[in-house]
């Protein structure tokens, strides 16, 4: 898929972060692009919207992307519950990354990520 091309969802509750994200985004040629700040809104929000790929951070209030994406498995539109999603965070601690990598993700990312790896998560995430 032609990057340019891609609709990504970006949920991330640091605003510092969340531009962080968007800029790298739009330097790869993604520009559409939506961002939301915790898991509950970006849910609802994915389904009128039906993205390629959502980035989504683990740690946010009140729903956390652990548990936005166990929401997004279990829709019953098939489009939308295998959206491809990468998680970003910057717990790098083996229970946290154990708990997210069996919800079907197509990888997870320290933040911040460096261009190149970002850049590579996606391309590997969408050719899928």
């Amino acid at each position: 898929m032609d990057l340019r091309l891609a609709r990504v969802v970006v949920v991330e509750d640091e605003a510092i972060m969340q531009t962080f994200v968007l800029n790298s985004l739009r330097r790869l040629g993604i520009l559409d692009l939506f961002a939301f700040d915790d898991g509950a809104t970006a849910l609802r929000e994915v389904i009128k919207l039906k993205p390629d790929l959502i980035l989504t951070d683990v740690h946010m209030q009140p729903v956390g992307g652990i548990e936005f994406v166990r929401q997004l498995r279990g829709l019953p539109n098939n489009q939308i519950s295998n959206t491809k999603v990468i998680f970003l965070s910057a717990d790098s601690s083996a229970s946290t990354v154990g708990e997210a990598l069996p919800l079907g993700v197509s990888g997870y990312l320290v933040k911040p990520p460096s261009l190149a790896a970002l850049s590579a998560k996606i391309e590997a995430a969408l050719k899928k």
